[in-house]
């Protein structure tokens, strides 16, 4: 008799966990049609990366509101690392790497193990070395102390969007 009493006391407090979650879930909000990607300000992070970077940090300006910036951070413990992530548009992935790390080691790591293809792309007057990878592409340039690296999954030519975006500038 003991051991049907535990069963069908599991299966009780079974059913009263069941209760309180479905209830939980039917009058706590939720909005599934929302967007999972909140966007971040990232203006303070900027203002600081360029305080603290030995090279002009570069951030877009001038993109339509539909392009969504995601991610941010400035490591100058990591070689001056500065990070900007976005959505572009179709909801591809577009990140603005910069760092005073060898461009070498720099670009694999920032950009999923992309290669050189040997190809550039003049873009706004300048030469940016078109890079493909399994994951991402990439475009990279190296000048003023930094390697510059725009990758992602987005096409080339979103990514050449961004590029042209570019404002690399250092604190006043």
């Amino acid at each position: 008799m003991r051991g049907r009493q535990t069963v069908r006391d599991m299966f009780l407090s079974m059913a009263v966990i069941g209760l309180v979650v479905g209830g939980i879930y039917i009058f706590i909000p939720h909005d599934e049609n929302g967007d999972p990607v909140q966007a971040v300000d990232y203006r303070v992070e900027l203002v600081t990366a360029r305080r603290a970077a030995p090279y002009p940090v570069a951030a877009p300006a001038g993109l339509p509101e539909n392009w969504k910036p995601t991610s941010v951070s400035y490591e100058r413990r990591n070689e001056n690392a500065w990070h900007l992530g976005y959505l572009d548009p179709d909801g591809q992935y577009i990140a603005v790497e910069q760092s005073s790390a060898p461009a070498a080691k720099y670009v694999p790591e920032v950009s999923q193990q992309a290669a050189d293809t040997g190809e550039t792309q003049r873009i706004a007057g300048e030469d940016w070395q078109r890079w493909e990878g399994p994951k991402y592409d990439a475009l990279v340039r190296t000048a003023g102390g930094a390697t510059t690296v725009v990758t992602g999954t987005a096409s080339y030519e979103r990514l050449a969007e961004m590029v042209a975006a570019l404002k690399a500038e250092r604190a006043s």
